[in-house]
């Protein structure tokens, strides 16, 4: 059964646990903590990553970048070098003979004629060999010579026979014929004719045996003459070798010029081979160009050039091109088309301009600082907004101090950073700010 409802007294701390409903206030402050704080945090977190640059990016500020556009313009297709004066022609001296400086006689850097003396020197030794030398060619020297004088003899006797045997012909002939006329008229036998008749065959068969004899001969003598001849033109030139070796103790300029690099000493001793100078071409001078190595495939003998010395135009052509690469770079000769200024000087520096091929209207970009570190293969290309810019990949051909030529991978109009790309090598992508 269900129990009357009775009153009971409440007790004093009832009052005090009596459920107390929130404040609409209150209950809409515990919700927002409850739920924004987790939505702030996912916000944050978005804000975060995409304010963090992603890989391969750099913040950079834009003030300190440079920005050229990629053109349409004329390519000059030239190389600017910086060439020395050299001699066009250098002889060097060395020694033939070795020896002790006993006297020098020229001076460095002055200007000597063809045979004038350098310098003396003295060898006793050579000396004495020269002359042991000498003796013995001229014995053999000698030697030679009395055999050319037996053969002369023996050629003079040989015509001395023939021409008695010429005479002993006529001779017997004669005879014959006198007694052919004593036999007609009767004086003379037959016997006694015949006799003169045998004789004057013997006097013909023994000329036609001295002369085949003597042609025999002289192909022979012919023959020893020409090897004695040799024998004697070596022993000459053996001779004259000899000679000279005591001569190439006095040291003489070769041909005329200016003497370098010639620093003799008295007492000096020097060996056979040493080099004691050399002689510089004067007034007839070259330019030599130490060129990079990227355009030796591109310098070709026979390119014009021109050099500018003052206010004078000098034109210059391309004589040599050494293929040898030293230290990132190859020589280049250049040659004077008309007759250098006077007032050239060895070791002068010259500021030259190759010219590579003829002026073209092709796509360009400044040639900046931006290729050091690219090497013409890649640039940054400006984004559209401005506010990036991305790595891109282009091909690049022809140079000069100002231009580059692109032949691929950007277009006309397309904005490029041109500064150095040394602080961010490593990154892709450039945010600009």
């Amino acid at each position: 059964m269900d129990q009357p409802l009775v009153d009971r007294p409440t007790a004093a701390g009832a009052a005090m646990d009596r459920a107390v409903s929130p404040s609409p206030h209150k209950l809409l402050v515990r919700r927002a903590v409850r739920f924004g704080v987790p939505v702030a945090i996912i916000v944050a977190l978005w804000a975060g990553w995409r304010l963090v640059p992603a890989s391969g990016t750099l913040s950079v500020a834009q003030d300190q970048l440079s920005i050229e556009p990629v053109r349409v313009a004329p390519f000059q297709d030239y190389l600017p070098v910086r060439a020395t004066v050299a001699p066009l022609d250098v002889t060097f001296i060395d020694a033939v003979q070795g020896g002790e400086v006993s006297a020098v006689v020229a001076h460095d850097g002055a200007l000597v004629k063809s045979g004038d003396v350098l310098a003396k020197l003295t060898n006793p030794q050579l000396q004495l060999d020269v002359t042991s030398r000498e003796a013995a060619i001229a014995s053999q020297i000698g030697s030679v010579s009395a055999q050319r004088l037996t053969l002369q003899q023996t050629r003079t006797a040989e015509e001395a026979s023939l021409a008695e045997a010429r005479y002993d012909l006529l001779k017997s002939e004669h005879e014959l014929s006198i007694r052919e006329q004593l036999h007609q008229q009767g004086f003379e036998s037959d016997a006694n004719v015949q006799s003169y008749r045998d004789e004057t065959t013997y006097y013909t068969q023994r000329l036609q045996r001295l002369e085949h004899a003597r042609i025999q001969d002289l192909q022979v003598a012919d023959r020893q003459a020409g090897e004695i001849d040799q024998e004697s033109q070596r022993l000459h030139s053996n001779l004259a070798v000899v000679e000279e070796s005591l001569d190439a103790l006095v040291l003489r300029a070769p041909l005329d010029g200016r003497l370098t690099n010639f620093d003799l000493q008295p007492g000096q001793s020097l060996k056979a081979g040493d080099r004691i100078g050399q002689i510089d071409s004067e007034g007839h001078y070259r330019l030599d160009a130490d060129i990079d190595e990227f355009y030796l495939g591109r310098v070709a003998v026979g390119e014009h050039a021109e050099g500018t010395l003052g206010d004078t135009v000098i034109p210059l052509t391309v004589s040599r091109v050494h293929p040898q690469v030293t230290n990132g770079q190859f020589r280049a000769e250049l040659t004077f088309d008309t007759p250098p200024p006077s007032d050239l000087r060895r070791g002068e520096s010259i500021d030259v301009r190759v010219t590579l091929g003829a002026t073209q209207t092709t796509l360009v970009l400044s040639n900046g600082a931006w290729l050091e570190a690219s090497g013409g293969s890649s640039a940054f290309v400006v984004s559209p907004n401005g506010h990036g810019a991305d790595r891109v990949s282009i091909t690049s051909g022809r140079r000069n101090p100002e231009q580059v030529e692109i032949t691929g991978g950007v277009h006309a109009g397309d904005r490029v950073i041109v500064s150095s790309y040394n602080s961010y090598k490593l990154f892709n992508h450039l945010t600009l700010h």
